[in-house]
């Protein structure tokens, strides 16, 4: 999970100087001795680092990024790595630390995890060509990237099957609404929506993001700035000036040439401020180098089930509640193949849509391919080698991608077009679906002449990066091959020079020679040179040199082959970078269409997944509609049914769950029963499934009916937040107050335990008014468990309430949980079988026995009350059973058995010894 930023603080650098004395080292800066003054190193790296405050400054040296004062400090502690110190500042030491440039990305992750940003500054140019300037000039370097937690776009960076989110969040003045904008730098995907200041906090547990960026004067609000605060993405305040809606608007304009910014839908102030100051940000940290960011779509209020962060956490939508993927909603269904589609269901699964129209679509498309299971079998296979076209895509136009990119959309495009063939079907299959249809024509849009040109260009065995070259084919590229050859074959081609001018000459000593003086040259004894200098040879061979024993010469041959030679490596790797900026000139040039094949594809391998799913665990497509049902019959956890399954052990017990906002029919059901029988579980149960329909899956159960929820609530256990200061039942107040002000009858609501955590009467006395308020303020479908067994009276006074209860059977003091609910209510809560169950000493439980003995009583005879004479106090140490046995009948009987030989016992004699010692104990 991403922690709010940590905002490093800024290095005091000063004007002072870095001491020097005679020639410097470490780029510049000596250890000690001589006067004060600033090395041009120093004085290059301090500018950069007052242009670029905040953070910490990875400043390229060679080999490693390098980094000094404060920053060193901080970086050493948060990398675990050494802290060193060369040279001196202000007459004091410069702390210094670096890590490896091929190794920079482990250490930025790790960075970015911690909270921070960091500022990679390169060096753009090559010692020689500062050289060639002078020789004491500096290598010229630059911010070639701001990295922030909100701007990643490697892959060790990030999640495959998580988007990263930045999002933008603007207020107009004098307006509440807000406006809140999001994109995935590493996708494309861009959107904004509309906000009351109430929905922030669900919005922001919706999306997750990795980055917020907010107006300075905003964050100071008292009830917007704590929601920030209290989400724990990192935090990025920004002039108020950046968020200007009048230059946003500009802004948006030309980055997406448009005349106007309807064609993107009606956009208020502060959504069209919220997403010009996203494009903005992505300018600024990723230094002019724009990713290809699709035109953003407008999620209108509503669209989406609303789910606030408590209940997302409740129900462990995408996480655990100790914040881990596995034994999450998500993990349980996740069938997808690609990273692409991993992302894509989430999104699906965090946003339930509310469109009845749109959740047919997606249960039509699922439905086609659970019957078509040899295609969708076959459509898996292929999409499980599809590589990450978006991110590929994101990479390459920011500057940061390399080959395996290339290679990347190359494969992407390929399967594509495959997908789309495979999907042109025709008898005996019946007609796919709208939705499915749209996949095919979007895969279909995959651009084979830009496939074939990457794939006729790229090698099979591909460098991570294009400085590495080697990664276009032989005979791809006029003249590649040539310098290739020459550069990796210089000795085989001297050598053929060398026989050639031999046999053209006859002179058989002729040797073609190399030294640091003359190059390449030819060589021939003393006799031969005169022959060299006539008249044929003299008009090629050129004389460079006289010997004692020997003449040199060269030819216009030789010598343009020497500078092919020594040029050649490098004039191979320029050719292959004109090849690499011109395919990816042509895959920006595509990029509508390569993000099309790509969307195509994750939409295909969910819809696939879910399809999976619904046939393997005998899931059933449910009926959404726009009404107020709540019809669920033998419904089924999903991660706990899988849990079971993965374990061996018994079959997940169904339930049925019946509630209706309709006149005459139950809108809450008051759920009853002992800890332990299931009633948490039949709660988020039903709770997973209105979740599963409307993002469009099956669910687990015989028949589903569900009227579509807009809002869904859950307060199911609670923990202290020692953090804001608030206790157990502090934080089940607080979730409870914002069920009972939000919700409505639309809205789904599952309560379990409300008012537990305080005295008996006053917990009893705010379940009773929660309900009450349940049933005739909010008029919800809600699932309200409790141990309050006054409560059931209710529901004779209450038209919209009916009582549930988790069976149970006792035997021979034991309960047996039967996970099943019916009709009624609890004849008691079984709380001592339930301590007895969890291990709790058999002293305590029989002493808690004799008290509920005693308190039971009390009830039934209102008249008298409990003393405290009636209930002695509890001998910690002695068990109730041996508080009643006098001591001299104990060693009666323990005499007894001491004095038994079991094994020289009659059948006889046994049952005559167990009759004395039952006598014994009864007298």
């Amino acid at each position: 999970m991403h922690r709010q930023a940590r905002q490093p603080r800024a290095p005091l650098l000063g004007s002072g100087a870095i001491r020097q004395s005679g020639s410097t080292t470490n780029g510049g800066m000596s250890d000690s001795g001589g006067e004060e003054r600033v090395t041009p190193m120093m004085a290059q790296y301090l500018e950069i680092k007052r242009a670029h405050p905040g953070g910490l400054l990875f400043y390229r040296m060679g080999d490693f990024y390098e980094l000094f004062f404060d920053d060193a400090v901080v970086a050493s502690r948060a990398l675990g790595i050494a802290l060193t110190r060369r040279g001196r500042h202000l007459g004091k030491d410069i702390p210094m630390c670096g890590v490896p440039v091929h190794a920079a990305g482990d250490y930025l992750q790790r960075l970015i995890r911690a909270g921070h940003r960091v500022a990679v500054c390169e060096q753009t140019e090559a010692p020689d060509e500062a050289r060639k300037r002078s020789g004491k000039s500096v290598v010229r370097r630059a911010v070639t990237r701001i990295v922030t937690p909100g701007t990643l776009t490697e892959d060790s960076l990030l999640d495959a099957n998580r988007h990263n989110y930045l999002v933008a969040l603007a207020r107009i003045r004098g307006d509440d609404a807000l406006g809140l904008a999001w994109v995935d730098i590493s996708t494309g995907d861009f959107a904004v929506t509309p906000l009351a200041a109430g929905d922030l906090a669900a919005e922001l547990a919706r999306l997750d993001p990795g980055e917020v960026i907010y107006p300075d004067t905003l964050g100071g609000d008292t009830g917007t700035g704590r929601v920030l605060r209290e989400h724990g993405a990192a935090l990025t305040p920004l002039p108020a000036s950046r968020f200007d809606s009048a230059m946003a608007e500009r802004r948006l304009k030309e980055h997406f040439e448009v005349a106007a910014l309807e064609v993107y839908g009606d956009l208020s102030r502060a959504e069209v401020a919220a997403a010009g100051a996203l494009i903005d940000y992505v300018l600024l940290t990723q230094v002019g180098h724009l990713p290809v960011i699709r035109p953003p779509h407008r999620s209108a209020g509503g669209d989406t089930m609303l789910i606030d962060a408590a209940t997302r956490a409740n129900l462990e939508l995408l996480r655990t509640t100790s914040g881990e993927r596995r034994g999450s909603l998500l993990d349980t269904i996740d069938f997808t193949v690609s990273g692409a589609g991993g992302r894509l269901l989430a999104a699906w699964l965090a946003s339930p849509l509310t469109s009845v129209a749109t959740i047919d679509a997606r249960l039509d498309a699922v439905a086609w391919l659970v019957r078509h299971g040899e295609l969708r079998a076959d459509l898996r296979r292929t999409l499980s080698g599809a590589p990450d076209l978006d991110r590929a895509l994101a990479r390459l136009t920011v500057g940061r991608g390399g080959p395996r990119d290339l290679a990347a959309i190359c494969r992407g495009l390929e399967l594509a077009t495959q997908t789309a063939a495979r999907l042109a079907i025709g008898e005996p299959l019946d007609a796919p679906p709208e939705f499915i249809a749209t996949v095919a024509r979007d895969a279909a849009r995959s651009d084979d002449g830009l496939a074939t040109r990457l794939a006729a260009t790229l090698t099979d065995e591909l460098p991570l990066n294009a400085r590495d070259g080697g990664f276009v084919r032989s005979g791809a590229v006029a003249g590649l091959d040539e310098q290739r050859r020459l550069r990796d074959e210089s000795r085989s081609v001297i050598a053929g020079l060398q026989a050639r001018y031999a046999a053209d000459t006859g002179m058989k000593s002729l040797k073609v020679r190399h030294n640091n003086i003359l190059g390449y040259h030819i060589e021939v004894a003393q006799q031969y040179g005169s022959v060299l200098l006539a008249q044929p040879f003299a008009a090629t061979f050129i004389h460079r040199q006289t010997m004692a024993n020997a003449m040199r010469f060269t030819t216009t041959e030789l010598a343009d082959l020497e500078s092919h030679i020594s040029l050649a490596a490098s004039r191979a790797l320029a050719l292959e970078f004109e090849v690499f900026d011109g395919l990816v000139a042509e895959v920006t040039a595509a990029a509508g269409d390569i993000a099309a094949c790509s969307a195509a594809l994750a939409r295909l391998d969910v819809l696939a997944a879910l399809a999976e799913l619904a046939e393997r665990d005998g899931y059933v497509r449910p009926d959404v509609d726009d009404g107020v049902a709540f019809a669920i019959v033998k419904g089924r956890h999903p991660v706990v049914e899988a849990a079971l399954a993965r374990r061996g052990e018994a079959a997940f017990v169904a339930n049925d769950c019946r509630l209706s906002g309709q006149a005459g029919m139950a809108r809450i059901w008051l759920v009853t029963g002992p800890n332990m029988a299931g009633k948490s579980t039949f709660l988020r149960q039903n709770a997973l499934l209105a979740v599963m329909a409307q993002m469009g899956s099956f669910v687990p159960a015989e028949k589903a009916h569900i009227g579509i929820v807009d809002r869904l609530f859950s307060r199911v256990g609670a923990a202290d937040d020692l953090a804001r200061g608030r206790s157990t039942f502090m934080v089940e107040m607080v979730e409870t107050a914002a069920i009972l002000n939000q919700s409505g009858p639309r809205s789904l609501v599952i309560l379990d335990e409300i008012g537990r955590g305080t005295a008996t009467f006053d917990g009893l006395s705010i379940a009773w008014a929660a309900v009450e308020h349940l049933s005739e303020v909010n008029r919800c479908r809600a699932l309200f468990a409790t141990h309050f067994h006054e409560l059931t009276a209710l529901s004779s006074r209450l038209d919209g309430l009916a009582n549930v209860t988790m069976q149970v059977r006792e035997w021979h003091g034991e309960v047996i949980f039967l996970h099943e609910v019916v009709p009624g209510a609890a004849d008691r809560s079984y709380g001592i079988q339930v301590a007895r169950l969890a291990g709790l000493p058999a002293a305590v439980v029989e002493r808690a026995a004799e008290v509920l003995h005693l308190l039971e009583k009390s009830e039934q005879a209102s008249e008298r009350k409990i003393l405290i004479d009636d209930l002695p106090l509890f001998a910690a140490l002695q068990a109730p059973a041996e508080r009643a046995r006098p001591t001299t009948r104990a060693s009666e009987i323990e005499r007894m058995l001491d004095a038994t030989l079991p094994d020289e016992l009659t059948p006889r004699e046994a049952l005559d010894l167990i009759y004395r010692l039952k006598a014994l104990w009864a007298s």
